[in-house]
């Protein structure tokens, strides 16, 4: 991450092989987006979909933030879920997921379906405070 945001600051920025996108998307939601300090706003689903076909879903409630991959298209959803039941959803490669989530690109960026005001509160959301 380090070298895209260089790459972005003089211009010169090159893609992340897809790979590479894919995983820093799930770290980033397993490690940044998991905590034990509750959410305190709605309960709340927030997807994001890479457009190389893999998709994570990010549950936000009292009992804090937990993320997870969704199942690949056509296989068996996670008993008891509703695949469906996003309150917001974020589309875009892989590459542009990861530069979003890490804030060197905008949110805007990429495609946001559903309630827009989850993920300004997911930017300023701060559980160490």
């Amino acid at each position: 991450m380090h070298t895209c945001g260089a790459q972005l600051t003089v211009g010169v920025s090159q893609l992340l092989p897809d790979e590479v996108s894919l995983d820093g998307v799930e770290e980033f939601l397993s490690t940044i987006c998991t905590t034990t300090v509750a959410w305190s706003h709605e309960p709340a689903a927030v997807y994001y979909h890479a457009t190389e076909g893999r998709s994570w879903r990010n549950w936000l409630s009292d009992d804090g933030a937990r993320a997870a991959r969704l199942p690949t298209p056509g296989t068996m959803p996670v008993a008891d879920e509703d695949p469906d039941a996003a309150d917001a959803s974020a589309r875009g490669t892989a590459n542009e997921l990861v530069l979003a989530l890490y804030g060197r690109i905008p949110l805007d960026s990429l495609k946001l379906d559903g309630n827009r005001r989850l993920f300004d509160q997911l930017v300023a959301w701060d559980p160490e405070r």
